[in-house]
């Protein structure tokens, strides 16, 4: 929701259109969905050194998470997939979506 509210706010100040409004909220809803999931995936592959903090954490406290669930290969491919419908709802602003393009790769790539 925190990423969701960022981006719609971001297009309310620019004055965008309901409409492109509506695809900034589904943007933001599936980029924070799919940052969700890359951090249970970290919490399970990366040291604590690389995350600048205690790995395994979610795993120690009994925590449902998506790969504790589903497993680390579904869990990658959900938040492929979730990427995925972030950039196509950002399909009508062009060049515009560039940033938040960039942002939803960075996320997707993340090691920490």
């Amino acid at each position: 929701a925190l990423i969701r509210c960022a981006v719609r706010l971001g297009g309310m100040s620019a004055n965008c259109t309901p409409s492109q409004l509506n695809a900034l909220s589904t943007f933001g809803h599936y980029v924070g969905l799919a940052f969700q999931v890359i951090d249970d995936i970290l919490d399970v592959t990366q040291t604590s050194e690389t995350l600048g903090k205690t790995a395994g954490k979610d795993v120690k406290a009994g925590k449902a998470t998506y790969p504790s669930i589903l497993g680390l290969e579904k869990s990658k491919k959900i938040a492929a997939r979730l990427t995925a419908k972030a950039f196509s709802a950002l399909e009508g602003f062009g060049d515009r979506a560039m940033p938040l393009l960039e942002l939803g790769r960075f996320l997707l790539c993340r090691s920490y």
